[in-house]
């Protein structure tokens, strides 16, 4: 297959998963700013961070404000993340592959693009808020739905997937990380109901609250959230099943191609360690620090796979 086949499909997934997470990211931070007496603005300095935009976004405004922040990471073009800009990014990349993907799989991401447009074509409104975001996600979800349902199982899918799970892994990390950065005015708070309330959220944002309740007893406690969210090969979101979906479809594409290369290696050996290490061991090292070295290395596997399937040859 040409790689720029294979680059459009990878992005255009990547891009999907990416508007649908970034939506999350909101939701997170909406939810923890609810959850802070006299909470407010700087909690969106910590999603900002943890989306990686705080730098552009002080380029284009003075100070972090709410209104600013969700305008910016749902609908500012100037930003190649806002959920607006990564759907036009996947419907071009879905343009440009559209002979390798079937009709129901355009035509959920023409959709998507048509819907958002009309729903992002001014200022979200508070109130508006949660509702957009469950469009977002629903619209995100019936791609992938007709993906699933329609595709076949050959180096296209393989590469798709590829793209979804690494983005994914990405996200869980980010949203996880806007617990340490949004922290507790007071060490005296931790264990309190409201950092209770704010570990709630995180799991919410990324639809873990009711799984969550099925694995462990009912009390949020910080080392069984992450524990749930990193290491636990059940939950569709977790870093570990992440890894565990592009280590597999990586391997059907070694199989197909009769070759190996250093993403296969990387890939394998993120998720040894996710496999071998224990939660404590995480919080022993600090979870900033893990999820930090996690974001770099999973990005390292992005460019190796661009590399070594030449995507843009």
């Amino acid at each position: 297959m040409l790689g720029r086949t294979a680059n459009g499909l990878y992005w255009m997934f990547r891009y999907i998963e990416r508007a649908e997470n970034i939506a999350r990211l909101v939701d997170a931070g909406m939810r923890v700013s609810l959850t802070r007496s006299g909470g407010g603005d700087e909690d969106w300095d910590g999603v900002l961070q943890s989306a990686g935009a705080r730098e552009e976004f002080l380029q284009h405004h003075e100070k972090v404000t709410s209104v600013d922040a969700i305008d910016y990471m749902l609908r500012d073009k100037a930003n190649p993340s806002s959920v607006m800009s990564c759907i036009e990014f996947a419907r071009n990349n879905a343009r440009m592959v559209r002979t390798a993907l079937t009709r129901e799989t355009w035509e959920a991401t023409n959709e998507f693009w048509i819907e958002l447009k009309n729903l992002l074509g001014r200022k979200v409104k508070a109130a508006e808020l949660p509702q957009v975001i469950d469009v977002i996600k629903h619209r995100a979800g019936l791609v992938r739905g007709a993906f699933h349902g329609s595709m076949l199982r050959n180096d296209l899918y393989n590469f798709s997937r590829i793209g979804t799970f690494i983005e994914r892994a990405d996200n869980t990390a980010r949203i996880l990380d806007v617990k340490y950065y949004v922290l507790l005015p007071a060490a005296a708070q931790v264990g309190s109901s409201l950092d209770n309330a704010q570990w709630e959220s995180i799991l919410r944002s990324v639809s873990a609250h009711r799984s969550y309740g099925w694995v462990y007893d009912a009390e949020y406690r910080p080392a069984n959230i992450a524990d749930f969210l990193i290491l636990n090969g059940r939950m569709p979101r977790s870093l570990a099943y992440c890894y565990e979906k592009i280590v597999s479809n990586l391997s059907y594409l070694a199989e197909e191609y009769q070759e190996r290369h250093k993403a296969h290696d990387t890939a394998e050996a993120i998720q040894a360690t996710l496999q071998k290490t224990t939660i404590n061991r995480v919080m022993d090292q600090g979870l900033h620090e893990f999820l930090e070295h996690f974001v770099n290395r999973n990005a390292q596997l992005g460019q190796e796979i661009t590399d070594g399937y030449r995507f843009y040859q």
